[in-house]
């Protein structure tokens, strides 16, 4: 599978792309936990569909020292014992961040207190804007018909 666009080699996609890259940089460093950030770039990406940052965001968590059995878990989140109450309130906010055309009132109150009880300002803030990221990049990839497989943890950092 070829890319249908070469995001590097374009000089406005260069240029606009250092700056979204950089964004997400400054997320990284937010202070939303990291194995909470991989978890919702992984999901998040699941729901899209989006291989390369599936595959992107698999091998960073797992060279974090994620386990292979959260990851596994993460596409069926709500039946599993593994997560935290903190982490699930953040699966259920990207979830329905995510699917905003499907849920006529976008996100609920009730999953936006559930999240606030786990999340100060500042990190629910991160989540947010880490929800609303992660969209961004599925569909630069999805749209170009990004080929994954060949990524490796550190890549873009």
């Amino acid at each position: 599978m070829d890319a249908r666009l070469d995001y590097f080699a374009d000089p406005t996609a260069g240029k606009a792309l250092k700056h979204f890259m950089s964004a997400g940089k400054i997320l990284k460093e937010s202070p939303l936990p990291a194995a909470t950030q991989e978890l919702i770039a992984l999901r998040v990406s699941q729901i899209n569909g989006c291989a390369v940052c599936i595959d992107m965001h698999t091998k960073e968590a797992a060279a974090a020292g994620e386990s292979a059995v959260r990851l596994h878990l993460v596409s069926a989140w709500r039946e599993a014992t593994v997560f935290t109450g903190a982490e699930r309130a953040a699966l259920e906010l990207a979830e329905e961040g995510t699917r905003v055309a499907d849920a006529a009132g976008g996100v609920s109150d009730e999953v936006w207190a559930r999240a606030a009880e786990h999340y100060d300002e500042e990190q629910l803030t991160a989540l947010v804007v880490m929800i609303c990221f992660m969209n961004a990049a599925n569909r630069l990839n999805i749209i170009a018909q990004q080929p994954a497989g060949d990524y490796r943890p550190g890549q873009f950092h």
